[in-house]
């Protein structure tokens, strides 16, 4: 263990950052494969049902080998290309939706003080890989000839445009709040215990950033890409076989995406809920570290999960009015009161 430890810091800067890239890459695929059974099997329990419990790895754990049952049925399909199609840009559209979902994670600070690129504008980095997703879903359906696939994106497309700007300016807020673009920087700002945290000032804010994260990853209530009167799939009805599952893919991975960055926005990333109270000391339960950030990731997917189960999908004309008409006037006035508490020096402006 100790000639590992040394060859580690033998290696150079680069090197580190390869490795942890590898095995965040490894842990996020996994993720996604597990999230897909954990929505299965939560909104079981929520219907009274049991949910996948057949398929197992070796004999046993029920259910665990079903995600992998699921990837090898869809690798074995065969991928159908329109023959009317945009081969190259057909092809280039799945890639366009996951790779920003997993790169948007170079940025983050997945543990204490520690981030694969611990850069000064990782904020506006964020924001641009998040909004990138819009052009695969606009080349998926135009590539593929169809009037369905096209319609479905066209949906889609505005849809993600009316909520990224109600996203972004959820984050001005947060910019103001913490004063940095760096992500590592704004999780540090919130140290002090659950109260210290942003979502106790921002909490408006807070609400418009998760509510537009879900409609950004086109999850329920906001899943207008099905179209209920062509009865399609969307943007991706021409899709198929592992073409399909890249889009599949990319749904679950930015969930997972704005589940970590509303972690590190709102609710301290890796910070510890139990810092800054009487008694609880820097240590135990108090010490920061990279579980908490993984806690608070998985119940907010539990909440993406609970709104499948429980809300009905809303009509597209609500769902426009709710991005245009609510969201981005609730986080203009929000900056406006920011800018009062920071003038009176309040809450994270207090001197």
């Amino acid at each position: 263990m100790s000639a590992l430890n040394t060859l580690w810091a033998q290696l150079p800067p680069y090197a580190h950052s390869t490795v942890w890239t590898l095995v965040l890459t490894v842990v996020l695929i996994l993720s996604v494969a597990y999230l897909t059974l954990w929505e299965r099997k939560l909104i079981g329990w929520m219907q009274m049902r049991r949910g996948p419990n057949r398929v197992r790895i070796f004999g046993f754990l029920p259910g665990m080998g079903q995600p992998f049952a699921d990837v090898i049925k869809l690798l074995i399909k065969e991928i159908v290309i329109p023959a009317r199609a945009n081969k190259l840009l057909f092809a280039l559209a799945p890639a366009l939706a996951l790779i920003p979902a997993f790169a948007a994670w170079a940025v983050v600070p997945i543990a204490p003080h520690y981030a694969i690129a611990n850069v000064d504008a990782g904020l506006l980095y964020v924001l641009s890989l998040t909004s990138m997703g819009v052009y695969g879903v606009i080349l998926a359906g135009w590539a593929s000839n169809s009037k369905y696939a096209f319609l479905g994106a066209m949906r889609s497309a505005a849809q993600l445009v009316a909520y990224e700007i109600a996203m972004g300016f959820a984050l001005v807020g947060v910019l103001m709040a913490s004063g940095s673009l760096n992500l590592g920087t704004i999780v540090a700002r919130q140290q002090g215990g659950i109260l210290a945290w942003n979502w106790f000032w921002l909490l408006p804010l807070l609400a418009v950033y998760f509510i537009s994260g879900v409609a950004e990853t086109n999850r329920a209530p906001f899943d207008v890409a099905e179209g209920e009167s062509e009865i399609v799939a969307g943007f991706h009805v021409e899709y198929s076989g592992m073409a399909f599952a890249l889009f599949f893919l990319a749904e679950y991975a930015n969930m997972i995406l704005i589940s970590g960055l509303t972690a590190v926005f709102f609710f301290g990333g890796w910070l510890s809920p139990f810092a800054g109270y009487p008694g609880m000391g820097t240590g135990g339960f108090a010490a920061p570290g990279t579980h908490w950030l993984v806690l608070k990731i998985f119940v907010l997917l539990c909440l993406f999960l609970w709104f499948r189960a429980t809300f009905p999908r809303y009509r597209y004309d609500q769902i426009m009015r709710l991005g245009w008409k609510a969201l981005i006037p609730v986080t203009l006035v929000w900056i406006a009161v920011e800018a009062l508490l920071a003038w009176a020096h309040i809450g994270p402006w207090r001197v």
